[in-house]
């Protein structure tokens, strides 16, 4: 007998013709506990209504967290019933006898139709939006359809208002000055804090795939900030936004004439003999990458360097995973790689921001399609959600190659694999002491993924482990005595054992790193009285041009 909900016999099993399937005994029991559910839901229901019509039911899930829900029969009815076959269709995602890799797609895509599928994203079936319509005379519908004709400029549901933020006034206001700057990147050298600086200056390379003012979002939240306050002579590459002129631009040039040319920059102002240098996820990447490059060559500029959520590894990638496997990166090339026929093109920021974005997307999507468009309500100013809409672009070559050499094929950590600016490289030829951080809830560079790059260096190797995420774990300052981070003895191969024998502390990771660093930035010296050199001097007052380009007016003029 064929089933109304899953329109199977369940005596047969769910089949498809890939052979993916779920066992008969295991979704007859999915069946029963559908029914049943679904009868004590209505039963419930039923006993509850009101004289006036009304019901008084608790529906604890935050979407539906308005009176108007419980309020009405039919509304209580359409969110329990939603909820139910949510439940279910992840219990069956979950039965599948697959493959691990398709199993986590058919979730992936099972979370992706039950988060659209929500009631409370349809005007018809949203009794707290109606509501609002009516009590606007319509105002509200009016309000949601201009900011959706303002989403489909900039590319992306907004999560946040921008017209309460500016890069420059109230996000990446620590003082500083471009001193450098080429066609891929602008060096910010910042004002020191201190009366003495370290002789041994730092270079932060930010991530290519984001603004690098993640970083300085606030004066009492910025990275930055603090490391400048600590002593140090601080530069910041700061990415240029590459329009559809910078579309061809591979690795060899992000390695070249990005942390390269940024490194001999730096030396070359400052005089040093060595900087210390740290990468932030891609950014960590290309770091990594090029001091591999510069150890073929006989070259070591650094005196240490450290990375933030870097994967270096990528036999276990995270979600990101998901998006990539030799079709997808084929059909990538044969449209925005290198042998193009158009051409090169570029990996918009409107695709970026929306694959991360959907990622999450009840907290990152749907929350503001409901908010924005149906109520037709501003989203709340939030510095971080400001940055995260702040997409940039990515040249197709560049994008490419590392899809297919580091998520698919995972051939970085292999020594002598890869060619990079005319260089074998190997990063066991790094001969540098290192700080290797990952976050521990992160779910776009899993932490055990990052400790697996301990295994691929050489040297002097410290691993820390934050709390929290990919940005909160990072973004952590000491003043707010916020979270904990985990410091281990040994440095086993197995991240699970290292846990085990890792010591928990409180507070923020940053005293640890900043006590490290200080080890490796040599003597104090006077901090300059000016930014740059006779050589290099300043252009512009920091944050610069670069982070003001938007990926959407880029996208316009092509």
């Amino acid at each position: 007998m064929d089933d109304p909900v899953f329109g199977t016999a369940a005596g047969e099993g769910l089949k498809s013709v890939s052979g993916i399937n779920i066992p008969a005994h295991v979704l007859a029991q999915l069946q029963a506990d559908y029914i049943k559910e679904a009868g004590q839901i209505w039963n419930d229901i039923a006993t509850r209504i009101q004289v006036d019509g009304s019901v008084k039911i608790a529906l604890s899930d935050r979407r539906f967290a308005a009176n108007d829900w419980a309020q009405y029969p039919a509304a209580a009815l359409t969110a329990q019933l939603y909820l139910l076959n949510a439940r279910t269709l992840l219990r069956m995602a979950e039965a599948i006898e697959c493959e691990e890799k398709m199993r986590q797609r058919i979730r992936f895509a099972v979370e992706q139709w039950i988060a659209a599928a929500n009631p409370s994203n349809f005007l018809a079936l949203n009794p707290e939006a109606q509501r609002k319509a009516m009590e606007t005379g319509g105002n509200s519908i009016a309000q949601g359809i201009a900011h959706l004709l303002t989403d489909l400029q900039r590319g992306h549901v907004s999560q946040t208002d921008h017209g309460a933020f500016e890069v420059g006034r109230n996000v990446a206001t620590t003082e500083g000055s471009v001193v450098y700057e080429n066609e891929l990147f602008q060096l910010i050298e910042y004002k020191p804090l201190t009366a003495k600086v370290h002789a041994r200056p730092m270079l932060f390379v930010s991530p290519c795939i984001n603004k690098y003012y993640i970083l300085d979002l606030r004066p009492d939240n910025s990275m930055i900030r603090w490391v400048v306050e600590q002593g140090h002579r601080l530069f910041v590459m700061s990415w240029r936004n590459p329009d559809h002129t910078g579309a061809g631009k591979t690795v060899d040039d992000y390695i070249e004439h990005g942390p390269i040319e940024a490194m001999r920059v730096v030396l070359d102002i400052t005089g040093s003999d060595k900087l210390n240098a740290l990468g932030f996820c891609i950014g960590g990447m290309l770091l990594t990458t090029a001091l591999a490059v510069l150890a073929r060559k006989g070259a070591s500029p650094v005196s240490s360097f450290t990375l933030l959520t870097t994967l270096l590894d990528f036999s276990d990638p995270g979600v990101l995973a998901l998006f990539v496997d030799e079709p997808s990166v084929q059909l990538r090339e044969m449209t925005i790689g290198e042998r193009a026929p158009g051409g090169p093109g570029l990996l918009t920021g409107s695709e970026l921001a929306n694959t991360f974005s959907f990622l999450r997307p009840d907290e990152l999507v749907w929350n503001y399609v409901v908010g924005n468009y149906l109520k037709g309500e501003t989203p709340r100013p939030f510095d971080l959600l400001y940055w995260n809409g702040d997409s940039t672009n990515l040249p197709g070559p560049l994008a490419c190659w590392c899809m297919r050499n580091t998520y698919l094929e995972d051939k970085l950590k292999l020594p002598d694999v890869l060619t990079v600016c005319g260089e074998k490289i190997d990063l066991r030829t790094i001969d540098a002491p290192v700080y290797i951080y990952g976050s521990q809830k992160d779910h776009l560079v899993p932490w055990t993924s990052a400790y697996r790059s301990v295994a691929l260096l050489k040297g002097e190797r410290r691993f820390v482990l934050g709390a929290s995420g990919h940005i909160a774990g990072v973004i952590n300052p000491p003043r707010e005595n916020k979270r904990s981070y985990w410091l281990g003895n040994a440095l086993p191969e197995d991240p699970q054992q290292w846990i085990e024998q890792a010591t928990e502390h409180p507070g923020s990771w940053w005293t640890d790193w900043g006590n490290w660093l200080h080890r490796h930035a040599g003597e104090k010296i006077p901090a300059p009285k000016t930014q740059g050199s006779g050589r290099y001097k300043p252009i512009e007052p920091a944050p610069g041009r670069y982070v003001e380009q938007k990926a959407w007016a880029s996208r316009k003029h092509e």
